[in-house]
């Protein structure tokens, strides 16, 4: 039976959710098949650190940061202060330049999220 928008059943959604739970509770995917995780980054992409779009402050260098920086932290990482952060993104082999970047912001900062991290690397913290 439809019930309006929600198109599935309450034991699928409850389905669902268990089969999310391990997903959620690790923070990395918990699935046999490679073929269902998301392809990681290949050695020969474009660095998106030092990338020609937007410059400091516009919207698209935060957004820009903020990509680098999620494909080298994970949730788990904040809050944190600026030297915390390099430290993960050493251990994750992330560029020399962001791991500096991160190192240079003031000591006695704490960033509660990756979105205020990346507004502070482009100066509009």
């Amino acid at each position: 039976m439809q019930r309006g928008s929600d198109r599935l059943s309450v034991h699928r959604d409850d389905e669902m959710k268990n089969e999310l739970k391990g997903l959620l509770r690790s923070g990395h995917p918990t699935r046999v098949d490679e073929w269902h995780d998301p392809e990681p980054a290949a050695d020969d992409d474009p660095e998106v650190w030092s990338g020609p779009v937007g410059g400091l402050g516009s919207p698209a260098a935060v957004e820009r940061i903020r990509l680098e920086l999620a494909r080298h932290l994970n949730r788990h990482a904040f809050p944190a202060k600026p030297g915390e952060v390099a430290r993960a993104l050493r251990r994750s082999n992330a560029p020399g330049g962001l791991v500096d970047a991160v190192a240079g912001l003031p000591r006695e900062n704490r960033y509660a999220n990756v979105q205020r991290l990346a507004e502070a690397l482009a100066g509009r913290a």
